[in-house]
């Protein structure tokens, strides 16, 4: 099946398409009135947790289906759509019993293919939009897998959430953005909308804007926002969360770039970066050339391949370079590292290669 952008009865689908709401479902008087305040400020979709996975025992880990009695109550006083998350079959068939419009899994369900298979079933026949969280680890193809079995079940409307990634060195963000990876999702998948969650990755109310203006420069189609009345009495995660005034006013200065067809002139800066691009890997498939000869040479004169001074010394004349060409320190250092990495691989290639030889013809 393929997977086509995600479509939603009743709403229209502009840039940014918005779900916002509180992490959990606290009380009726929060939920209801965290909704209304978020219906008068335009906000189509009501998302809240219900079940909340926590990393300890002892926090709070929701209300459970009593809360969906009260997202039932605020679909029928503001119109809203009403989204909440999933992480078992007995989640799914309650909040569809229930007539909850849109389901998400979590980013620690999204990583067990053994959950996401039981959610997939749970679904088969139902056609509502699925959202799908980034696995809490790096993993692409795990991401990739979660929508997929759900596809195979027969849900058609499936969209990403990148929330972030978890790093055990915690910096500015609570996770860390990786942007690489949903840019690539995007790259396998042209078609698919994906929301960014800047709740999850900032962790601070401070972060949301920009957190929320970068996904929207890199081409997003929308966002999931934590919002609550009274951030700070909230039981789970009040430092993300952010009242439905901030929030309509980080809307009303978010700029959303155009991203109709490119006019000639970028097509001709493209062009040069095609261009530039054959030429680097021109380059490096020289490079690479020459570490294979130095391979052979190391080889025959009993030399190891590894050369630690000789490598501390490349990169340290590298980076002084670089800082005369506008090139980041850091980017030059990961790509130096990655190239020296496969020149040690094609010379352990040459090594076995001779070695190889020499044992057959002994």
């Amino acid at each position: 099946m393929e997977i086509k952008p995600l479509h939603i009865e009743g709403i229209e689908i502009t840039r940014p398409l918005v779900l916002a709401g509180p992490c959990s479902a606290e009380s009726e008087e929060q939920v209801l009135e965290t909704a209304r305040q978020l219906a008068a400020n335009g906000i189509k979709i009501y998302r809240a947790g219900i079940w909340k996975p926590r990393t300890k025992p002892g926090g709070f880990e929701g209300v459970g289906s009593e809360g969906l009695r009260w997202l039932k109550m605020v679909k029928e006083e503001t119109g809203m759509l009403t989204a909440t998350e999933v992480a078992n079959a007995r989640h799914t068939e309650e909040a569809l019993k229930e007539g909850v419009d849109i389901l998400w899994i979590g980013a620690r369900t999204s990583a067990n293919p053994f959950a996401v298979q039981e959610i997939a079933e749970a679904l088969q026949g139902v056609d509502m939009p699925v959202l799908v969280k980034n696995p809490v680890n790096p993993d692409l193809d795990l991401w990739i897998g979660a929508a997929e079995r759900l596809m195979a079940c027969g849900v058609s409307r499936v969209a990403a959430v990148h929330r972030g990634f978890g790093a055990y060195e915690k910096g500015l963000f609570r996770n860390q953005p990786q942007w690489h990876i949903p840019i690539e999702l995007k790259r396998r998948l042209p078609s698919l909308t994906i929301l960014c969650d800047p709740s999850h990755i900032g962790g601070r109310q401070d972060l949301i804007y920009p957190i929320s203006q970068q996904a929207m420069d890199l081409g997003f189609d929308g966002l999931m926002v934590e919002t609550h009345i009274n951030p700070e009495v909230a039981l789970s995660d009040k430092d993300q969360q952010i009242t439905p005034d901030t929030l309509k006013r980080i809307l009303s200065i978010l700029v959303i770039r155009d991203r109709s067809e490119s006019s000639e002139f970028l097509n001709e800066l493209r062009r040069d970066i095609d261009e530039a691009d054959d030429r680097l890997l021109n380059l490096l498939s020289q490079r690479m050339s020459i570490a294979r000869e130095i391979g052979r040479y190391k080889m025959e004169h009993n030399m190891p391949v590894l050369q630690p001074l000789r490598y501390d010394k490349m990169v340290t004349t590298r980076l002084a370079q670089a800082m005369g060409l506008e090139l980041d320190e850091e980017f030059v250092k990961l790509m130096l590292e990655a190239i020296h990495e496969e020149s040690v691989r094609q010379q352990f290639e040459v090594f076995n290669k001779i070695a190889l030889s020499k044992k057959e013809k002994s």
